[in-house]
């Protein structure tokens, strides 16, 4: 892991309880482009636009921020070596279509410091729409579920930018969905009742595909652990943090293996 970043030179941090180490320069040139590759991969899941198809328009100077994505044409595709009109017209195709993805996904694109997935699907569900999501205050912020007041205060200064406003409102003139749907709202299943959090790194599972499993069998997953928390599902490098509250709190330690037991895999 190198000490600072390769492309603006800033000393890269770790924050505490987290497993990722990041440059915190948020004028750094490679936050636009780390944001447009999980925009595409790790939130909208766009079929045929991964992370080497965004790193080639990227190189190119075609592709530069997420609405720009979304007025790619065929013809600028097509003239892509390797790439033909059939298939530039089946990538055009597979990015209109995720103007669908529900609100969440959408809250998770944006690369808003300190969100992850579950912190995106419960701002969605507790706002309901951007527009609330863009007049609340930290305090309003900080009744969310799993959200603490540095957190609260980390989500309040990224809404306030006006650079981060424009980008909302140019995308809700693209046609995305910044409402919440019946896919933003708890099922219920054979795991409702029960809450979860996820640390460190599954082999199998992303964060993102672990929590959305739970969810779908009706569990509740959180950032945090509290008395509440009725396991701790434990990775490689897990957060410290995270380990110590549980162990406190004396709630359940999980492996992965009891992880595919409660997923019934």
């Amino acid at each position: 892991m190198p000490t600072h970043c390769p492309l603006c030179g800033t000393e890269i941090v770790k924050p505490e309880g987290e497993v990722m180490h990041r440059c915190p320069n948020r004028a750094c040139p490679s936050r636009g482009l780390e944001t447009l590759i999980n925009w595409v991969s790790g939130a909208m899941d766009i079929e045929g636009v991964g992370e080497q198809f965004v790193r080639r328009l990227w190189d190119l100077g075609l592709l530069r921020s997420m609405p720009a994505l979304y007025r790619l044409t065929v013809e600028q595709i097509a003239e892509l070596e390797g790439y033909g009109e059939i298939s530039a017209r089946k990538i055009v195709d597979a990015i209109e279509q995720s103007k669908q993805q529900p609100f969440a996904r959408i809250l998770f694109g944006l690369n808003i410091p300190d969100v992850g997935w579950v912190t995106a699907r419960n701002l969605a569900r507790h706002f309901g729409s951007v527009d609330r999501l863009l007049a609340a205050t930290m305090d309003e912020i900080e009744e969310v579920e799993g959200i603490g007041p540095d957190r609260a205060e980390s989500i309040a200064d990224w809404f306030e930018d006006e650079d981060n406003r424009a980008l909302i409102e140019e995308l809700r003139a693209l046609g995305l969905r910044f409402e919440a749907g019946d896919e933003d709202r708890p099922v219920e299943g054979p795991l409702s009742g029960r809450a979860y959090v996820v640390t460190g790194t599954l082999e199998g599972f992303s964060r993102e595909e672990a929590s959305g499993a739970l969810e779908a069998l009706g569990a509740k997953v959180s950032d945090s652990v509290s008395g509440k928390t009725t396991g701790l599902i434990v990775g490689e490098e897990p957060g410290a943090s995270k380990l110590t509250k549980a162990e406190k709190a004396g709630v359940a330690l999980l492996t992965e293996a009891d992880l595919r037991r409660l997923l019934g895999r």
